[in-house]
């Protein structure tokens, strides 16, 4: 039984770089688009506020599986558009889909800042850019780390989709080893499992730290 529990465990290992890299640089590219499109939504231009409206309804209403086999399959076909390899499209993808999402939190708690705030800054003289970077912008960051640290967790078990357009991770060296060894297919799951649990025990540490910070509130 230990025997075989180490070669399932030396066998998936093969797949964690691929994981861990594509979580980092997707987690990476969604904190990005979430502030790209957050703050986007909340100036006075009509166009700007539209596009960005329409990039986040679309990539939080369809499937992040639909979004990677439309990036990978889909658009170099239609449009003769190659984002690159089968990692970049998987960060992309990824990014786009949770960083529509979090856009949501960094509107949300931009405008939990008490106006308060924002009338003391004009009193002062400061200009918008000053007011939103040295104001607005450190009260609500204590805001959005709860929710940053929960959708961080929903991106690693989100990466476990790349297996699908071919990438090699945790998931697909889990297949692979279960399609070869048919009598030990549950327990290279439960092993799969047990992988992105332990890499997730950083992040739900850090996002309960997150939630302490949070609730310190922010200047009324």
């Amino acid at each position: 039984m230990s025997d075989s529990v180490l070669n399932i465990l030396s066998y998936l290992s093969q797949g964690i770089w691929t994981t861990v890299s594509i979580f980092v640089a997707a987690a990476f590219f969604s904190y990005i688009m979430a502030f790209i499109a957050g703050l986007s939504r909340m100036v006075k231009n009509p166009i700007v506020r539209g596009v960005t409206a329409f990039y986040v309804e679309v990539f939080r209403g369809t499937s992040l599986i639909v979004q990677l086999f439309w990036l990978y399959y889909a658009v170099p076909i239609l449009f003769d558009i190659h984002l690159g390899s089968n990692w970049i499209v998987g960060v992309i993808a990824i990014g786009l889909n949770y960083g529509a999402y979090m856009s949501e939190v960094v509107r949300t708690s931009i405008l939990a800042v008490d106006k308060g705030q924002t009338e003391a800054a004009i009193a002062l003289n400061l200009s918008p850019v000053q007011r939103m970077r040295h104001i607005i912008l450190p009260q609500a960051l204590r805001l959005m780390l709860p929710e940053f640290g929960n959708y961080s967790i929903q991106i690693l078990k989100g990466t476990a989709l790349v297996s699908l357009i071919g990438l090699t991770d945790i998931l697909y060296y889990g297949d692979i080893y279960r399609s070869t060894n048919l009598s030990e297919g549950p327990m290279a799951y439960l092993m799969v499992l047990i992988i992105y649990f332990i890499i997730a025990l950083p992040l739900i540490w850090l996002s309960k730290k997150g939630e302490k910070v949070a609730k310190k509130g922010v200047a009324g």
